[in-house]
């Protein structure tokens, strides 16, 4: 029984409450250098289905999608803390969509409403939404762009919530917006494709205007993009880490950023 105890007492200290936890933690965070954090962070919070699965066994996904939601709270507010001006969540992608509504589709949706609203609800954070949303049921849309209306005004961390985004999606939809664009300037396919520039692609993406992601973090063990911000992350530093998104940890993110600044940055050259 002494031995137990002893056993539970070393547990706790290494439990993310306990002293030996806290002390790594911070460690952490003083080693790391506030002038080349990254700007903009991206994260794909993958692994929630799978959390679910070996944490609730025989309960609805819901449980794994709640969980995620949960710790993409907790995300914002770390990068809050920590000065990333920028941070862009993948929620949803168009592959989720061909899931079975009734099954699955329907409380992942109330899930990911839910936490826009509580994101966009949060002064501190400005919300904005990222994806096709002609693919989504008109309520949804309605209910997700009163969230990112309710935050305009909002100063502090922008979020991009990235809700039945895919990149092949995003990149159609900016050259749409591109020819648009140009045709009511009267300018010709002709002298277009003459004249077209990667700038003015840029200007077009869903997240025109802001920083591209200087880190992109994937959860899971996954080593791929699934075709998450293509263009934007040409030249971002990835970050794979094998833990399911739910039991991503503060000293998981701590340690990607401090890969991160011991990463020469070349962008290409």
């Amino acid at each position: 029984m002494a031995r137990l105890n002893m056993v539970n007492r070393v547990m706790d200290r290494l439990s993310p409450d306990g002293l030996i936890y806290t002390v790594y933690q911070n460690r952490l965070r003083d080693g790391l250098d506030p002038r080349s954090l990254p700007r903009h962070v991206a994260v794909l919070a993958d692994g929630n289905r799978r959390w679910a699965r070996l944490n609730a066994p025989g309960r609805p996904l819901e449980v794994g999608y709640r969980a995620g939601a949960d710790k993409l709270r907790d995300f914002v507010g770390w990068c809050d803390e920590i000065g990333i001006g920028t941070v862009t969540l993948w929620v949803l992608s168009t592959e989720n969509l061909q899931r079975s509504a009734e099954d699955e589709l329907n409380p992942l949706m109330d899930v990911i409403t839910r936490l826009t609203d509580d994101l966009a609800a949060d002064s501190g954070h400005r919300v904005m939404i990222v994806g096709d949303l002609a693919l989504l049921p008109r309520p949804i849309t309605e209910r997700l762009h009163a969230a990112e209306k309710a935050s305009t005004g909002h100063c502090g961390t922008q979020v991009n919530m990235a809700v039945a985004y895919g990149g092949r999606h995003e990149l159609r939809d900016a050259v749409r917006s591109l020819l648009a664009a140009e045709a009511e300037r009267g300018t010709t396919l002709g002298d277009l494709a003459k004249t077209l520039e990667v700038d003015q692609i840029s200007e077009h993406l869903y997240t025109r205007g802001q920083p591209d992601p200087d880190l992109l973090i994937r959860t899971s063990g996954e080593q791929r993009l699934s075709g998450f911000l293509p263009w934007q992350s040409a030249h971002s530093e990835l970050y794979f880490c094998e833990a399911l998104w739910p039991d991503f940890r503060k000293i998981d993110f701590f340690r990607a950023l401090r890969s991160y600044q011991q990463r020469e940055r070349r962008f290409g050259k």
